[in-house]
């Protein structure tokens, strides 16, 4: 797991589970021109000529950053940044332990950029965030224990604990998994899997390794197999870790 210094914006050398500091998260709907772990390899990003700061996805990155500062954290891990996808290897482990970099995060920024502002947030637009509607935010809205969204200008727009009973709705998710009075094992198989019926993914299989975590199941990850075969696989690594079959 690389982590990003949200001073100098360089990344950290791999930790080993064990030796991971505090560190904070951002999950946030991908959209074009995402800074990744190639541009920052390339050359700082701290520098003011550096040609990725002029990409779109650069503020996003700073205001992550400025954001955890202010809450006293150094480090912050983002998806399009933090992983080098180049690595099949790296790939497969960081998203086999992605529910993990969740749960362990102290705190998991929700950047909403399609909120313009405080006063949009708590009204409709929040409710109709394409952030709700994507796969892999799934398990970053579960797994953490702090959660707090942000509108597009960086305007905080509540915690999930604040706004369980809305986001219940909005998700189908059982209100009680949100605020943590049940644990997510309480719930079928079938139940858990009912959450993300409605949600997109870029790539097809990633419907079926979205939900690794959700069920606590790893499992090799080989794009390119299609949707059916990567459910299959899915629903057979948890038979063999559940008496739970209320899928099958």
């Amino acid at each position: 797991m690389r982590l990003l210094n949200t001073k100098s914006l360089e990344l950290s050398r791999p930790y080993v589970p064990s030796e991971v500091p505090d560190y904070v998260i951002l999950s946030h709907r991908w959209s074009t021109e995402e800074v990744t772990f190639a541009d920052i390899s390339k050359a700082p990003i701290s520098n003011l000529q550096s040609q990725t700061r002029t990409k779109n996805g650069f503020a996003k990155i700073q205001g992550a950053c400025k954001l955890a500062l202010q809450d006293g954290y150094v480090w912050i891990w983002i998806d399009s940044c933090c992983i080098d996808k180049s690595s099949s290897a790296e790939l497969q482990e960081a998203i086999n332990s992605m529910w993990r970099y969740y749960a362990e995060s102290n705190i998991c920024y929700v950047y909403v950029a399609d909120v313009p502002d405080s006063e949009a947030g708590w009204g409709p637009m929040f409710a109709k965030s394409e952030w709700f509607t994507r796969g892999w935010t799934l398990q970053e809205l579960i797994a953490p224990v702090c959660v707090e969204f942000y509108a597009k200008n960086w305007d905080q727009i509540g915690t999930k604990f604040e706004r369980h009973k809305q986001i219940a709705e909005i998700t189908s998710i059982n209100p009680n998994v949100l605020v943590r009075t049940e644990a997510i094992d309480v719930f079928s198989a079938a139940e858990r899997l009912s959450w993300a019926s409605h949600r997109k993914v870029t790539r097809e299989e990633d419907e079926a390794y979205s939900l690794l975590g959700l069920f606590d199941v790893n499992m090799p990850l080989l794009y390119g197999e299609g949707r059916e075969k990567a459910f299959v696989r899915l629903q057979e690594a948890i038979y063999n870790s559940t008496a739970d079959h209320s899928i099958f």
